[in-house]
């Protein structure tokens, strides 16, 4: 048996252990130990795992007055307070000792003797013949033990612990000697080695596979694990990817990293405890309402204000991700253009009304599109063509770190003349760079390409083609396509009608709603993006990258209002081949579909992603379109009655519409369904689902009698009846104001409805009563919640922008013109700096939440707009 002083260490892989980098002084003045706990304070799900004597605790001579440092307890116990971080002690004592000894509390997993405990009760089930030999070592041990002063045993389950640090040092030899053979007497023995004492084990077993075990069961992504003894050895040799290993103190380790004392433990736990605090909090991260959005009316890119594009999906939008580092993280895939010498901060701009995007520094700027010239493939055949332009002078840095399906599968890159292909993507996606030399870096199961570039020699052109492996000029040079992209944004603008009040973010909201248009098929999409949290670190993070039969139609009838009816024209025939290909009847349509018109795929979570500022689970489909939402009808019928008043061609296939529409709502209008903000409980008899119900009914008849010349009067009928269950059954006397739904006393800010669709006249002390009720309940400062009732889900949202607007025209209609401009004032503030708005804002920090744009807070902001412009002309 080898004698622990002469460093010989045997690990579960048999990897040799090496000299570990020896950190002196302040050990958080390693820029590479600093960098990797930035790493690991990223991770989606991150564990701590700790030996407990030598460092959870120091060493002393009598094992049981070994308590854990104040300081490392306090940072343990922090850390496993934060979402998805877990920590574990595993130590070689008993279970019953180091739960007696550390007083940690149940939210740290504890792990005795080795890894053979996970339970309090394991001794229990030991089987006859284990504890017949346990009790045969512990005679062996007792007389030798008691033949040598000093020496002291723990007895554990499953194994008996022989410590003689106070033995007489010329004796330990001898003690050594005997522990072998009393193994190789009894048999079947595993001796391991610590410092200072030696244990005899009758289940094998080792840290390593303790910690593997811990990590599987929480399904850690990565791992800091900290240790100062020969058998921690075992557990560092398990470690690989973005896990860190510490050796604390003295010996051979195939740790990574070194601290000399428990006390330096303590510093670095509290360490990584602020750096994870602060990611999931938000800090470091760019404020959604900063992003600014590319689009060729098939994906969209999300560009932050430094020019670095960390979202984009291909084929289409709702695919999945080639770049997802907003969601993930650098490691999610990211596309990068940076001065090498920065010199200021960037400044960004859309250029002359369009999707153009300029990002300048002092020395060099990158203009950024989605190509929309003439006849381009994006918007019909598939193919999206990313253009970077980077001019100035000095020299620009790229990093070009395409992600396959999040990041999820390898992504390799291949150098071929003119640029590099990502050679395993499903889609082909190439990189046409003919001036770039670049350098492949391998990370992982990804490679990365970097370059640097003079700018002395002209302009730089990046172009990102994804649905070709061509590496051909395009046949129109870079200028006249950037000119005809530009012209494709700013010759619509110029077209709008806009209102005399904010013209300029009433355009750029516009340009926003036409951004999220899928030029293929017409469908509107709800926003580009999918979970951005709706409450930082918390579980409210939904994939809105679909079409809500609701929100795109309110969406259609701003941009109508704004005098541009190809967006409505267009989603309406989106709709009616929905219909005629749908297996069931109008009455059952969802409230959301693909941008295809297809039912979506089941919702899913993507696990390798952090999400943002540590906001999981990141979510794709949506569940919600199982849901039963009876308030879809009634956006549809308000658009076509909106397009009806201003002469739109609307023709026989559009009345067909009309008349299914009010049959649906005539067959489901007494259900109760989940409303308009999908809560996901039990059904109930929403007030704003009743209430668009009347209105597809109350438009239908409009519509008829001013369109196509035709009377119904049972629809007058099925009018009037739905119109006196709200009255009767929505208003609530006790509370003073319309109610979510009809079973409570709960209030939601989307019965403001009544007054805004005209169910009931502005001037009828129940809306005003309402309007106050929304206001005194539900606003915050400058901004509405949609509800503050139970919904099932922890954490509180952000204030709904929507709502806020909904609470701005309920204004304006009972007379409190002042309050209403102050709030739209307020409203405009939701812009980040190139005027688009995330769905929600956390009225106390006014940070963005939710996803990003909106076309909510956008069709919002265009329609306070245009009623402010109509009472200021009065």
């Amino acid at each position: 048996m080898p004698s622990p002083d002469r460093g010989e260490i045997t690990t579960v892989d048999g990897a040799t252990p090496v000299a570990s980098e020896a950190v002196d002084g302040d050990f958080m003045t390693n820029p590479e130990l600093v960098a990797r706990l930035d790493q690991l304070a990223q991770q989606p799900v991150l564990l701590i795992a700790s030996d407990y004597d030598g460092t959870v605790a120091p060493i002393v001579s009598d094992p049981m007055k070994a308590l854990p440092l104040r300081e490392t307890s306090v940072a343990l116990r922090n850390l496993a307070a934060l979402p998805q971080t877990e920590v574990a002690v595993i130590s070689g004592r008993s279970l019953r000792d180091l739960a007696a000894l550390s007083r940690l509390p149940a939210e740290i997993h504890l792990v005795g003797s080795h890894g053979t405990e996970f339970d309090i009760d394991f001794a229990l089930d030991l089987d006859p013949d284990l504890r017949e030999r346990r009790s045969t070592l512990l005679d062996e041990l007792r007389v030798l033990s008691n033949a040598h002063e000093g020496m002291s045993l723990e007895k554990k389950p499953a194994s008996v612990a022989v410590h003689y640090r106070n033995v007489d040092e010329s004796a330990i030899a001898g003690v050594l000697t005997q522990l072998d053979e009393i193994a190789g007497r009894i048999g079947g023995l595993t001796v391991r080695h610590g410092k200072m004492v030696c244990e005899l084990l009758l289940v094998p077993t080792d840290k390593g596979r303790a910690l593997t075990t811990v990590r599987a069961n929480v399904g850690a992504g990565a791992v800091l694990f900290l240790g100062d003894d020969i058998t921690d050895e075992d557990a560092f040799a398990t470690l690989a990817g973005p896990d860190v290993g510490v050796k604390v103190g003295p010996g051979d380790t195939s740790a990574a990293f070194r601290v000399d004392t428990p006390d330096d433990v303590a510093v670095l736990l509290a360490a990584l405890c602020a750096r994870r605090s602060d990611w999931l909090a938000g800090a470091g991260v760019t404020p959604i309402e900063d992003h600014s959005i590319l689009s060729d009316q098939r994906t969209a890119a999300v560009v932050t204000p430094d020019a670095r594009i960390t979202w984009l999906c291909v084929p289409r939008i709702d695919s999945s991700a080639i770049f997802a580092e907003l969601l993930g993280g650098p490691p999610a895939g990211h596309f990068s253009v940076r001065p090498a010498m920065p010199g200021g901060a960037p400044v960004q701009t859309y250029q002359d009304d369009s999707l153009v995007l300029r990002t300048s520094w002092d020395s060099m700027s990158v203009t950024d599109y989605l190509d929309c010239s003439d006849g381009r493939p994006g918007r019909i055949s598939g193919r999206t063509d990313l253009v970077r332009v980077i001019e100035g002078t000095g020299t620009a840095i790229i990093e070009f770190a395409p992600r396959l399906d999040f990041g999820r599968f390898p992504t390799q890159l291949e150098l071929r003349d003119g640029g590099l292909e990502v050679t395993n993507a499903h889609d082909l996606v190439v990189l046409r760079a003919p001036d770039v030399d670049w350098e492949v870096i391998d990370h992982g199961m990804h490679q990365t390409a970097t370059a640097e570039v003079d700018l002395s020699n002209g302009p730089i052109t990046l172009e990102l083609r994804c649905g070709t492996a061509s590496m051909r000029p395009d046949r129109s040079d870079e200028a006249a396509r950037r000119a005809s992209t530009t012209a494709f944004w700013a010759d619509w603008a110029a077209r709008l009608e806009l209102p005399d009040v904010e013209p300029d973010l009433v355009r750029r909201s516009a340009l926003t709603l036409k951004a999220l248009c899928y030029g293929p098929t017409g469908a509107i999409l709800a926003a580009a993006t999918t979970s951005l949290p709706e409450f930082l670190g918390g579980v409210r993070q939904w994939d809105y990258r679909y079409c809500w039969i609701r929100d795109a139609s309110m969406s259609a009838a701003a941009l109508v209002r704004l005098g541009s009816i190809n967006e409505a024209m267009d989603l309406l025939d989106w709709l009616l081949r929905v219909l005629e290909t749908s297996e069931v009847g109008p009455e059952r349509l969802s409230p959301l579909y693909t941008v295809n018109g297809q039912s979506l795929p089941p919702e899913a979570t993507i696990e390798e992603l952090s999400g943002y500022a540590g906001s999981r689970p990141v979510r794709v489909g949506n569940a919600a379109d199982h849901q039963v939402q009876l308030d879809v009808f009634g956006a549809v019928l308000e658009l076509i009655h909106q397009l009806g008043e201003i002469d739109a061609p609307l023709s026989a296939k559009h009345w067909r519409l009309v008349e299914d529409l009010v049959a649906a709502v005539d067959q489901r209008w007494m259900e109760p369904d989940q409303g308009i903000w999908e809560v996901r409980s039990a059904p109930r008899h929403h007030t704003n689902s009743k209430m668009m119900c009347w209105v597809t009914v109350d438009r239908a008849i409009r519509i008829a009698e001013n369109v196509f010349g035709r009377e119904r009067p049972e629809w007058v009928v099925l009018r009037d009846q739905i119109e006196k269950d709200i009255l009767t059954n929505g208003w609530n006397d006790d509370v003073g104001s319309f109610t979510t739904a009809y079973d409570g006393v709960d209030l939601d800010a989307s019965v403001l409805a009544v007054g805004l669709f005209g169910l009931v006249d502005p001037r009828d002390p129940r809306f005003r009563a309402t309007v106050d009720a929304v206001e005194t309940w539900l606003r915050t400062g400058d901004t509405v919640y949609r509800y503050k009732h139970e919904d099932g889900l922890p954490g509180e949202e952000g204030g709904f922008n929507l709502m806020t607007s909904w609470l701005i025209d309920a204004k304006l209609l009972i007379g409190d013109t002042d309050d209403a401009e102050q709030l739209f004032a307020a409203y405009l503030e939701l812009a980040g700096p190139t005027g688009l708005i995330p769905e929600e804002v956390d009225p106390f920090s006014g940070r963005g939440l939710g996803n990003h744009p909106q076309a909510y807070s956008h069709l919002g902001l265009i329609n306070n707009a245009c009623n402010l412009a109509d009472v200021r002309s009065r």
